[in-house]
């Protein structure tokens, strides 16, 4: 669900990077830019996060911090872990290194990095490489330095009432775990509290590996549900009241 966190914050963006945007419906903390540099678009964006992830709820935007994931299964490779009541915190600290605007092309491109720390519960059954696991427990996890790049294309339509509205047409996304992930799962082995702390260090100790592994379904999980959330944003606020420029031709 990470991810799906994330994307909130590119809901922002969506209000701040559109150029002469002049949202309607956007609160007081949403400053449009007067013309799509990076320099003004880098600035209003991160002015706008720190509120913004708090939740917009006329918008029907949750809070991004924290955020609750109820329940997370993860099939793996021999392995699958499920999240129980897991909260996400950190992204009104998420720093903004780049976004780019090209209203005519549909384009819109976000860069940022950010410290994230995940707690909740867990249980797992299965194997990590070697190791059986057959555990649950607190669990907790903090990614440092978590950086993520999201290249969206979208397109214009038109509703049942004839109003134009944004749509994703598709997407992408590159990221990378940054500098540091680690991992404290509790009572890994129920029956030995030793060989429960073997395996956790062997954890942190690869963790590139085990965040390889373990980490990318989350992303693709997050990622299509956080894309589905902004798809169906678009389909409620009309575009003339996200940005005060004529449609692109």
């Amino acid at each position: 669900m990470i991810l799906r966190e994330i994307f909130g914050i590119v809901l922002c963006i969506l209000f701040c990077f559109c150029g002469l945007g002049n949202a309607k419906l956007a609160p007081d903390f949403i400053h449009p830019c007067n013309a799509t540099t990076r320099e003004c678009l880098v600035k209003s964006t991160q002015d706008a996060i720190p509120e913004f992830v708090k939740g917009i709820p006329h918008l029907g935007v949750p809070s991004l911090d924290p955020f609750v994931i109820e329940k997370l299964s993860i099939p793996l490779n021999g392995l699958k872990v499920t999240f129980y009541q897991g909260k996400v915190t950190g992204f009104r600290k998420c720093i903004v290194d780049n976004v780019i605007s090209e209203l005519e092309k549909r384009h819109f491109v976000l860069e940022f990095h950010c410290n994230l720390t995940i707690k909740g519960q867990y249980d797992a059954v299965g194997k990590i490489l070697l190791f059986p696991i057959n555990g649950e427990g607190d669990a907790k996890v903090k990614l440092v330095n978590l950086r993520m790049k999201v290249d969206i294309n979208t397109k214009y339509i038109k509703d049942e009432q004839g109003v134009n509205h944004f749509a994703v047409k598709n997407y992408k996304y590159s990221f990378d775990y940054g500098d540091r992930v680690m991992f404290d799962l509790k009572n890994l082995f129920k029956e030995s509290q030793e060989l429960s702390e073997t395996v956790l260090k062997f954890l942190n100790e690869n963790w590139k590996t085990v965040a390889e592994e373990f980490g990318k379904p989350i992303v693709d999980y997050s990622v299509d549900l956080a894309i589905r959330t902004i798809e169906k944003f678009f389909l409620v606020v009309p575009y003339e009241e996200l940005i005060n420029v004529p449609l692109p031709k």
